[in-house]
């Protein structure tokens, strides 16, 4: 009975946590589908498309993510270099100097972004200075100031996943292909390298990804070139509409569908690897599939297929409806909502003043007469009728 209870709370713990991780993202994914003006998933209104193209018809937030993605491309060639040298220094270093060098080599992390931003921005404004540049030299240019603000810190991050790399590495490899007569190139290169592929290529998705979403740092550096995040701050200071949604639909929506094919091709390969091995199909894959049919073991690849399909049938459906008739019913509902509110506030007023059409107060919908005067000695206000007469006086 205690373990079934345990069970359950568990269960109820992980629909919470998962709930409040993703509901957000589920919300603002709703709210691009939704023709209301303002992002807002309740009171639902019609379905439209046209956050889409309203999405794609914009060239600032084109131009922003134009801009991240070249930043990103030059954050993660120079993050994976400097990630990958200060990994090969860290292991070969010597064991003395070693964790003050770890301790220097982590520290960017620590720092805070509005400090690396201004720090990067004055440390090449002096070299500019100092080598008499102007300010169109590439030392002052946005794109190359935001690229070595981001990777400052961003390096950290790739180092440490190659440091998890490099300590399974079994040096016994290099040290026979030297004994062999390879040159410690060669070794780098045919044995070494391709054993860090995989951290190589995790750490470059960290770096993009880091790069992507950095907001603190850029702000201070990018110059003339904007990224996505700048461009969706100034959004939402002077009004966003859910056209921001409808990105951040698609942004998550291939997030999904990158992760689903990555374990589809994980998957997949154990699989093959299982059967060349001499396992049957069907115990490589938990005894759930044949050989015929070993594409349906593999729920990720399944589930990458279905959303390529919804895609097409989405892309497909947004090509062809129209919500206008749907937006021009609403629109003449809430006409008439409005006009019945109205009449409802003309009802009451004419219920308080007992149909003699006296006012007695400020409708603001029906009535542009003043207050009244104050009674019981109360204070008069400036606008009232009588004081600016006497004043006329």
């Amino acid at each position: 009975m205690s373990q079934l209870g345990s069970r359950i709370g568990v269960q109820i713990y992980l629909v919470i946590f998962f709930a409040y991780l993703l509901g957000p993202l589920v919300i603002m994914s709703v709210t691009a589908f939704n023709s209301s003006s303002f992002p807002s998933a309740m009171p639902w209104e019609c379905l439209t498309f046209d956050w889409f193209r309203s999405l794609l018809q914009d060239s600032r937030i084109m131009n922003g993510i134009r801009n991240s993605i070249l930043i990103g491309a030059g954050t993660v060639v120079l993050s994976v270099l400097m990630g990958l040298s200060g990994a090969l220094v860290l292991m070969r270093i010597w064991p003395r100097l070693r964790a003050t060098y770890y301790t220097i080599v982590i520290a960017p992390i620590l720092i805070p972004g509005v400090v690396l931003g201004i720090s990067t921005l004055v440390f090449w404004d002096r070299i500019n200075r100092l080598l008499g540049l102007g300010p169109g030299s590439v030392l002052s240019n946005g794109l190359f100031l935001t690229i070595l603000g981001q990777s400052t810190f961003i390096a950290s991050y790739c180092m440490l996943v190659m440091v998890a790399r490099l300590q399974r590495y079994d040096e016994t490899l290099s040290e026979a292909a030297l004994d062999l007569g390879a040159t410690p190139a060669q070794v780098f290169r045919k044995i070494l390298l391709p054993f860090m592929r995989p951290a190589i290529v995790t750490a470059a998705v960290l770096a993009f990804l880091a790069s992507f979403e950095n907001y603190n740092t850029t702000t201070f550096i990018f110059g003339e070139y904007p990224t996505l995040t700048i461009e969706l701050s100034q959004k939402v200071r002077y009004g966003v509409t859910p056209a921001v949604s409808a990105l951040a639909f698609i942004i998550v929506a291939l997030t999904i569908f990158i992760a689903l094919a990555n374990e589809a091709i994980r998957r997949r390969r154990e699989l093959v690897a299982a059967v060349r091995s001499g396992a049957s199909v069907t115990v490589a894959a938990g005894g759930r599939v044949t050989l015929p049919r070993i594409f349906s073991g593999n729920i990720s690849a399944v589930l990458v297929v279905a959303m390529a399909m919804g895609t097409i049938v989405m892309i497909g459906t947004a090509s062809v409806y129209r919500p206008d008739q749907c937006i021009a019913d609403l629109r003449q509902e809430k006409q008439l909502a409005a006009q019945k509110r109205a009449e409802e506030l003309r009802r009451q007023r004419d219920a308080k003043t007992g149909g003699t059409g006296e006012n007695v107060g400020i409708d603001p919908v029906t009535s542009p007469a003043a207050p009244p005067r104050s009674q019981g000695g109360g204070f008069e206000t400036v606008f009232d009728p009588g004081v600016l007469q006497e004043l006329g006086n």
